[in-house]
């Protein structure tokens, strides 16, 4: 049997971004997902940050621009938010990025952008 990282709690999120494609549907901007996330997320006692900024670390030097996750939740999952018609590459290297920078182990892509709510888990 092969253990899944996270399980209940990436079940917990994935159900909840469920709940708000089910009310919302698809077609908003990105921000109306978030903001109703993180609705949910405070009602239902989900610990969460939202646009949580990260620094990137150079050969020991902090670079000027840094990275903002959409949500860390349970203060060890990435979670990314997007409204688009496909995911694509970029954004699991995008996804990928902010697991590497953050020290999560777990990030989830979630698209709002089609009919049904597509998400993908990415390990690093």
């Amino acid at each position: 049997m092969v253990d899944i990282l996270y399980k209940d709690e990436s079940y917990k999120i994935i159900g909840l971004c469920m709940e708000v494609h089910n009310n919302i549907g698809k077609g908003f901007l990105e921000i109306v997902y978030k903001d109703a996330l993180e609705l949910e997320f405070s009602s239902c006692n989900v610990p969460f940050e939202r646009e949580k900024e990260y620094e990137v670390n150079y050969k020991g030097i902090i670079l000027p621009h840094k990275f903002y996750a959409d949500f860390v939740v349970y203060n060890k999952i990435i979670l990314e938010i997007k409204s688009i018609s496909e995911i694509a590459n970029e954004h699991i290297a995008q996804t990928l990025n902010y697991l590497k920078v953050s020290g999560c182990k777990l990030g989830l892509l979630v698209n709002f952008g089609k009919l049904s709510l597509q998400y993908k888990r990415i390990l690093l």
